[in-house]
């Protein structure tokens, strides 16, 4: 390696992006169990697989873990898509929007069309802030991570040959 590539640390974009998804995913698809299990809301956190899967399977501990995959994996692409979108965007404000649109697009449109939620005027308050929320935060950790942290990190640890 030459002496001008040993001060520049190269992250690799792509595997940032599925590590940050998976713990998007697997973070705030815990915190999803968990609001479902003090009844906060009323979605399961199998909701992305509602059309596939029987709804009392999805309340089991097996459907719950199914569930809590298929939301990593949904993580793993929602990251994939800031990535390609707005990587550039560095505001905490670009994530929560981002998981605002995402609310938006699953408790609005897709999720009651496609069966997985219901419509927003058969939830509860408590289940539409809860899960807003939820997407807020998830979307900030997602759109915060690889904004901030990416080009952040990857300039300032150089790469040490030992």
């Amino acid at each position: 390696m030459s002496e001008k590539n040993m001060g520049e640390m190269k992250t690799n974009r792509w595997l940032f992006v599925i590590y940050i998804g998976f713990f998007a995913g697997f973070i705030w698809g815990a915190m999803k169990i968990i609001e479902h299990y003090f009844k906060f809301s009323n979605i399961v956190v199998g909701f992305l697989v509602e059309p596939f899967f029987k709804h009392d399977f999805l309340l089991t501990w097996q459907g719950v873990l199914i569930g809590w995959g298929f939301f990593t994996v949904f993580s793993i692409i929602a990251a994939f898509i800031y990535m390609v979108t707005m990587w550039k965007l560095q505001s905490a404000w670009w994530g929560i929007g981002y998981g605002a649109l995402w609310w938006a697009a699953i408790y609005l449109l897709i999720g009651p069309l496609a069966g997985m939620t219901y419509w927003i005027t058969d939830l509860d308050l408590n289940t539409i802030l809860t899960d807003l929320c939820l997407f807020l935060v998830w979307g900030m950790f997602i759109g915060y991570s690889i904004a901030i942290e990416y080009t952040d990190t990857r300039t300032r640890q150089p790469i040490h040959k030992t």
